[in-house]
């Protein structure tokens, strides 16, 4: 028997910390529903959740630039879609005037809505046509990151509703070709019969010219929903990947966690017969 060193007891002392350890390491899991609370946890699982983290949260921000523009085209088109009424509008007009039955009194009143329709294309062109202070139809090029990593960007549709060199309404070149400057600025007009049959032919080219801008237009935003389904999609794998490398498995930490509490209690229990042992030499003594 041994009185200065007690084996049993420092045995029991040894196994009864590791476990008040482990008990409180499962306790932090649990309650902060992460497996890993620190580098120490689990290294190489830590990198690789932190490096999905980012990946994420990268992608979250893409997908936000999508949907903003989604919102830049959807604007756009509302407005060409005024431009088209009123195109549609005008070239009724246009056809009323060319009708002999009417005096030039009806046709200067047609005219004067003629080119009040003219003026609000102009202004929603050149002015009313912007989003967050961006124009709509200058021809400028829309840039943006649509991806978690470098390099991943789009360049948008450019729409020229300004220009006063814009593309003939025809698809033309040369002299004589109507181009949507003169469509929209008093060169077109139906202030007399002649002018208002040849209107009706430009006023259907300025309509057909809307048409195909807008087909630019819903193309790029039929590409921006698959690019959001696909950042949607994309984020939703990385976060379950990364939440099964970092998040806790609740089941088995819970088992875990009641296994240590009874080896606590249990080593307790232990430690204290431990400690009772050197007093066995007192019988000796006796």
């Amino acid at each position: 028997m041994q009185v200065s060193n007690n084996i049993s007891s420092f045995n029991v002392w040894k196994n009864y910390t590791n476990n008040v350890s482990s008990l409180r390491d499962s306790m932090s899991k649990l309650s902060s529903g992460s497996r890993i609370n620190n580098a120490g946890d689990d290294p190489s699982g830590l990198a690789m959740s932190e490096r999905l983290r980012t990946q994420s949260r990268n992608t979250a921000a893409a997908a936000g630039n999508v949907e903003n523009k989604l919102n830049y085209l959807q604007t756009a088109d509302s407005w060409m879609q005024k431009m088209h009424d009123m195109l549609g509008r005008m070239g009724e007009l246009a056809v009323m005037s060319n009708d002999g039955t009417k005096s030039q009194v009806d046709r200067d009143i047609l005219q004067k809505e003629f080119s009040q329709m003219q003026e609000e294309i102009v202004r929603i062109a050149d002015d009313a046509g912007k989003f967050n202070g961006n124009a709509l139809f200058d021809g400028t090029t829309i840039s943006q990151q649509v991806g978690a990593d470098g390099g991943q960007t789009f360049d948008g549709v450019s729409i020229d509703l300004q220009s006063t060199t814009a593309t003939d309404l025809d698809g033309a070149t040369g002299a004589g070709t109507t181009t949507w400057a003169d469509l929209i600025d008093g060169t077109v007009n139906i202030s007399t019969a002649a002018a208002a049959e040849a209107a009706v032919g430009d006023l259907q080219l300025g309509v057909d010219f809307i048409s195909n801008k807008r087909a630019d237009v819903g193309a790029e935003m039929k590409r921006m929903d698959q690019t959001l389904d696909g950042l949607r999609s994309y984020e939703e794998n990385i976060s379950a990947t990364e939440s099964r490398i970092r998040d806790v498995d609740v089941a088995k930490e819970t088992a875990e966690m009641s296994k240590y509490n009874i080896l606590q209690q249990v080593g307790t229990a232990m430690l204290a017969q431990a400690n009772q042992l050197p007093q066995g030499v007192l019988q000796l003594l006796g």
